[in-house]
């Protein structure tokens, strides 16, 4: 009999919360909404990172923002302009119930931290250009 692993030797899944689970059938097909069942049908065919973000404390305000950013697709608005105050009450939330939307935390850090070296890089390629543009513009005047 075997000891059960311990779990900071699990491998983290990559599995997202839209993913079905495993011997889980697949989804059915949404058959045409009627009025009366069409905020039930909505929720049902909502994507899993709208589900995930309704699942927890922050459930009001990601609605809000989710509101904001279709009536700014809706008038062809900058979403970044109108949504920035919405946009920080959510991430405000989140950061309070940081036990919960942890994951997601965790991505958006990951991906800030991914533009920052890819910033630092093209200032890096930049000045490299510069200085190699320098060294040839002399020898070109000759």
């Amino acid at each position: 009999m075997s000891t059960p692993p311990n779990p900071s030797e699990i491998p983290k899944s990559d599995a997202k919360p839209s993913d079905p689970l495993p011997n889980q059938p697949p989804p059915e097909s949404p058959e045409p909404e009627t009025a009366a069942e069409g905020e039930e049908e909505e929720e049902e065919g909502e994507c899993g990172f709208c589900l995930f973000m309704k699942g927890g404390g922050c459930k009001d305000t990601f609605i809000n923002w989710e509101d904001c950013v279709k009536e700014a697709e809706d008038k062809n608005e900058d979403l970044v302009e109108k949504c920035a105050e919405v946009t920080a009450k959510l991430k405000q939330c989140m950061d309070e119930h940081s036990d919960y939307y942890e994951p997601i935390l965790r991505a958006e850090k990951h991906a800030e931290e991914q533009v920052t070296i890819e910033l630092e890089k093209e200032k890096q390629d930049l000045a490299a250009a510069a200085a190699e543009n320098q060294q040839e513009a002399p020898s070109n005047q000759k």
